[in-house]
């Protein structure tokens, strides 16, 4: 994805969105994007997913000529299978395709971005709100992070009032069904 600053420069963004979880990783800002840039951030990716790292069986990304062979054998190496889009068919990565049109609508539309550090700050700010904080439809109105047994519950404003927070609270039975410890 790419931002233009209010000083007319172009910069490019570099992110990865897990579909099962729709969760975004917003790992990389650059106004000169190369090759060896984006084989970097892969590297950096898999070391931040530890762990995690090995479950994802499938990377997609555009036929940008960025993704290298290298920044493919970053992937490979671990045992995902990179595949490459179609030429021309931006619906076959659909869902980064979503995320761009609404962190464009909803965050970097809005705010005059001034440089590179400027919109790491900001893309980091969004991409946690939308993650912890931003109901999915896809997700039953939860967030990415969201555990399933809690409650969504609006309480704070995030980059000054642009965006609302919601945190959660415990799911609660009943009054009546609520278990009381026993007294011996």
């Amino acid at each position: 994805m790419h931002v233009d600053t209010v000083f007319l420069r172009r910069l490019y963004v570099f992110f990865v969105m897990e579909i099962a979880t729709r969760r975004v990783n917003a790992l990389g800002v650059t106004a000169r994007p190369t090759g060896t840039w984006v084989t970097q951030i892969a590297r950096n990716l898999l070391i931040d997913l530890e762990e995690r790292a090995g479950c994802f069986r499938f990377l997609i990304h555009d036929r940008d000529s960025k993704f290298t062979a290298a920044f493919d054998a970053v992937f490979a190496g671990n045992g995902t299978a990179v595949i490459p889009t179609p030429p021309q068919s931006p619906r076959s990565n659909a869902f980064a395709e979503r995320w761009i049109r609404t962190a464009r609508a909803e965050c970097t539309d809005r705010l005059l971005i001034t440089g590179e550090r400027h919109l790491r700050t900001v893309l980091t700010a969004y991409a946690k709100h939308y993650n912890t904080g931003r109901a999915h439809r896809s997700l039953d109105l939860r967030a990415p992070d969201d555990d399933p047994n809690i409650i969504p519950l609006p309480a704070r404003q995030v980059l000054g009032g642009l965006l609302n927070d919601y945190h959660t609270t415990p799911l609660r039975l009943p009054h009546h069904r609520q278990r009381t410890p026993s007294s011996a």
